[in-house]
């Protein structure tokens, strides 16, 4: 298989195809991405960066605000680009899950403002 039909071939995945892609990439040739974990006792559940308390929402909350991935790889050293990329392609194939965890998260954050 050329490059090029490789290409092809993965333009056409889902976006939940993409990360699961990514994962098994990764997997062979970096150690640097953690991937994506949800457990019940972390942060309310949350998706989060692997071996981290960073949950996706948050990095796609300062994503929306402006903040580049240079910002956010300043702010959370432990992190890496390929982190980045696992958040954002999983953000892409859960929009929903990551929009109201957002939601739920500024509605709270008001409920504190308020009181």
């Amino acid at each position: 298989m050329t490059a090029q039909e490789l290409e092809t071939q993965l333009l056409l995945l889902t976006p939940a195809q993409k990360v699961e892609a990514i994962r098994i990439l990764t997997q062979g040739i970096s150690t640097n991405n953690r991937g994506i974990t949800k457990t019940l006792d972390v942060m309310g559940a949350d998706v989060c960066i692997a071996g981290t308390r960073i949950p996706i929402w948050l990095l796609v909350s300062y994503q929306r605000q402006g903040a580049k991935d240079a910002d956010i790889l300043d702010q959370y050293p432990q992190l890496s680009a390929a982190d980045l990329v696992t958040a954002w392609l999983y953000a892409e194939a859960f929009p929903d899950e990551i929009d109201t965890a957002i939601h739920e998260q500024e509605q709270a954050d008001a409920i504190l403002d308020a009181s």
